[in-house]
């Protein structure tokens, strides 16, 4: 029975998990408290526990007692006194949303505008309808995949902008891959050369790299690639360019 209940839950969940403009307009409107000295069980309960996340805010949800803290891009629930934490998903029934998806899309939003662009890598269109940023693995099968079509998303009217997430780390082979493709003069070409298995002649420089896979970590990304759209939603894994474009016009 216990498992028949967690099905019927995560199918709620699922079908949740896409979120409107209007929902999403909602959320921002909501009053937050970053910073400052408020609820201080609250901030001692989260700093004793995960002391290196910085807490972006915390405000009340719409039952009586229940807070909600933003930790990076994630979302839990704590009763005022501290005592209690609740991991998951609030869930108003009535209009069949997840306010939780909807405070993370809108909290990835916020990170994502600390992006310049200029250090990313954009396959943009002749016109652009729709934006998304992808974080991609030089070696990542699906990455070169995608990449392989990307003609198809420009010609959808999709703007690629990808930044840089080595899958193994830091110190791996991929990691120094992205490194070089950053670096160079052409970066376009060096990444889609790269993708295409060519070996490049190393090259180092100031780049994001390092700064991109730890936004990423931020975000909550593990796999590659990851979706980010422009209303927060993040999407992992490959989607084919026409999937794609029919699921952004949706949401317009």
């Amino acid at each position: 029975m216990t498992t028949t209940i967690q099905r019927n839950l995560a199918l709620v969940l699922l079908l949740f998990s896409a979120t409107t403009g209007a929902a999403q307009e909602a959320v921002k409107t909501l009053p937050v408290t970053p910073g400052g000295s408020d609820y201080p069980e609250i901030r001692r309960t989260i700093k004793g526990l995960v002391a290196d996340q910085e807490i972006r805010s915390i405000r009340e949800t719409p039952l009586a007692g229940l807070y909600e803290v933003t930790l990076g891009a994630e979302v839990l629930y704590i009763s005022k006194d501290g005592q209690y934490i609740i991991q998951g998903d609030l869930i108003l029934t009535k209009e069949r949303k997840s306010l939780t998806e909807e405070r993370r899309g809108f909290v990835r939003q916020e990170i994502l505008k600390t992006v310049n662009t200029s250090t990313e890598i954009i396959f943009a269109p002749k016109k652009t309808r729709h934006i998304v940023a992808i974080f991609t693995d030089i070696d990542c099968g699906y990455c070169r995949k995608l990449h392989q079509e990307m003609a198809e998303y420009n010609n959808l009217g999709i703007e690629i902008r990808y930044l840089a997430y080595p899958r193994a780390g830091l110190m791996s082979d991929s990691y120094n891959k992205a490194v070089t493709v950053w670096c160079s003069t052409d970066r376009k070409q060096a990444l889609t050369e790269s993708k295409s298995g060519k070996t490049l002649k190393s090259k180092t420089c100031e780049n994001p790299v390092k700064a991109h896979f730890e936004l990423g970590q931020k975000l909550g990304i593990s796999g590659t690639p990851a979706l980010l759209l422009e209303d927060g939603t993040l999407l992992p894994g490959y989607i084919p360019p026409a999937r794609l474009a029919a699921m952004l016009d949706k949401k317009i």
